[in-house]
């Protein structure tokens, strides 16, 4: 097997460099396509196991929860084996998520379910937590955004087509009236179908168990090289010389605090569209295409973000102003209403300003990653498995919002997102050039 390189920060050659991107870019088209099917997972369980909106959002929860349990585990197993190594075991982690899917549709067991999308989930934490710093420190700090941003696209760029392939292999034309028809019919005749519905996700994700199989070890013998986190530069070290553990870094723990509030913002966005549009009575195969356009517009954002940062615009300037962007589309959601037809939908005007969360929320990710990272040296994978342990937002958040959906609307439930972007531009505006506590 060739033997791992193992390279100081900024000393890569442009080969090497656009090698790396490359390949951390596929890792993150990955996750992109992995993590978004929950959008498309989410009604699906919830009709097939006969769920109310908060235990249909477990999915969220289950898949999110297991990257605050695994993130500073993976900090330790990669700092122990290396990249390479840590993210071979990822993925097969996420395997054998995958395959526990068989089991759990035969038997249309949720429980079974919930812990399949954890499994997976832990695989991802190992990954997120090597892939995310690796891509910031991967050049020049004033540019991590732009290559973040790159990164997202990818990312993004899966999210648009999980939902639609799984759409595709799972759901039928029929299924909707079928489904409709599913409260008039007899207790026997209503498993048959429910039965018959679930099992149609045995033969994709034990595709899927295979291929991350593969992965695992395509990535163990990548040109993918090492990258020595561990020295730091005089400045960086007189720094922190007087630095001994993690919290002494207030930007990074109130950066972890803005992740944790940013994907939960984000994942609500995705995750919830298709419920609300089809509590506009869009049906289940038309309401598929929500999840898609939220992501394009982070997609245009991405863009957007890949032409002007740094070169017309600071990061910290642009984190500001998409912060703010998300703020003011959450109030016009609660409060401009009214019948739109658009892009061959009849829905309320409010649903497309959940679209357009989408382009509030692409640069924020982007934007928080660098600045909380900035000056940790030694303190990089530890700093990054914490920013990454923020990733359970992803599992609290959307509970949070199915609680109240199911106690006062699913528009209403949207308020959940005001104190959220509140917070995010704190941390944009003040909180991230905090450097001490006191």
């Amino acid at each position: 097997m060739q033997k791992t390189q193992t390279v100081e920060i900024g000393s890569l050659n442009p080969k090497q460099t656009y090698i790396s991107i490359a390949i951390i870019g596929g890792l993150f088209f990955i996750f992109g396509f992995v993590s978004w099917v929950n959008a498309i997972l989410i009604p699906y369980f919830k009709i097939a196991c006969e769920l109310n909106n908060f235990q249909s959002y477990l999915v969220a929860f289950a898949f999110y929860i297991s990257y605050f349990i695994f993130s500073v585990p993976a900090s330790y197993l990669l700092k122990n084996v290396g990249f390479k190594k840590g993210m071979m075991v990822g993925f097969w982690v996420m395997a054998l998520g995958a395959f526990v899917f068989v089991p759990a549709a035969m038997g249309r067991t949720y429980e079974l379910f919930l812990l399949g999308l954890f499994m997976i989930g832990a695989g991802l934490a190992v990954l997120q937590t090597a892939a995310n710093p690796y891509i910031t420190i991967l050049g020049p700090k004033e540019s991590a955004a732009q290559r973040i941003s790159i990164m997202g696209i990818l990312n993004k760029g899966a999210g648009i087509l999980a939902p639609l392939i799984f759409a595709a292999v799972i759901l039928r034309v029929s299924d909707d009236e079928v489904i409709s028809q599913l409260p008039a019919m007899g207790e026997l005749e209503k498993n048959i179908f429910l039965d018959e519905l679930i099992s149609r996700v045995i033969i994709p994700y034990a595709i899927v168990g295979t291929v991350l199989i593969i992965l695992g070890i395509l990535v163990r013998i990548s040109p993918l090289p090492e990258i020595n986190t561990e020295n730091e530069t005089e400045t960086v070290s007189k720094a922190n010389a007087n630095k001994s553990y993690i919290l002494q870094f207030p930007h990074l723990i109130l950066g972890a605090l803005a992740i944790f509030l940013h994907v939960g913002t984000q994942v609500i966005a995705i995750d919830t569209i298709m419920s609300y549009a089809i509590s506009m009575d869009i049906s289940l195969l038309d309401a598929k295409v929500f999840p898609s356009y939220t992501l394009a517009a982070m997609i245009a954002g991405y863009i957007f973000g890949i032409i002007v940062i740094p070169r017309f615009l600071s990061q910290v300037t642009v984190l500001k102003a998409f912060t703010t962007m998300g703020l003011i589309f959450t109030f016009a959601i609660l409060w401009i209403q009214g019948g739109v037809d658009f892009l061959g939908m009849q829905v309320d005007i409010s649903i497309w300003f959940v679209v357009l969360l989408g382009l509030a929320n692409s640069l924020v990710w982007a934007g928080i990653w660098p600045l909380a990272l900035d000056g940790l040296g030694k303190f990089t994978k530890l700093g990054a498995s914490i920013l990454i342990m923020g990733l359970c937002g992803n599992a609290i958040l959307p509970m949070i919002y199915g609680y109240f959906a199911d106690e006062i609307g699913l528009r209403e439930a949207y308020w959940v997102l005001v104190p959220c972007y509140l917070y995010l531009m704190f941390y944009a505006f003040k909180g991230h050039s905090i450097k001490k506590w006191t």
